[in-house]
C-alpha cells in the first residue's frame, strides 16, 4: 500500500463525545498542553492501548 493509501484509510471520520467534571476536564487540557501534546491525541492513544491489550483476536 502506498503512502497515499495509508493516509486515507487512516483518515479521522468519526467523533466520541464525553460528558465529564469541567474541573478534570479542564485539568487534562492544561497538563496535556504542558506536555507539548493534545488531548484529543492523548484520548485516541489511550483508546488505541486499551483496544490492543483488550482484543481477544
Amino acid at each position: 500500500m502506498n503512502k497515499k493509501a495509508d493516509k486515507k484509510s487512516n483518515k479521522k471520520n468519526s467523533q466520541l463525545v464525553l460528558r465529564l467534571n469541567k474541573d478534570e476536564r479542564d485539568a487534562f487540557v492544561q497538563l496535556c498542553n504542558d506536555m507539548d501534546t493534545s488531548a484529543a491525541r492523548e484520548i485516541r492513544g489511550f483508546i488505541r492501548t486499551f483496544l490492543k491489550e483488550n482484543q481477544t483476536e
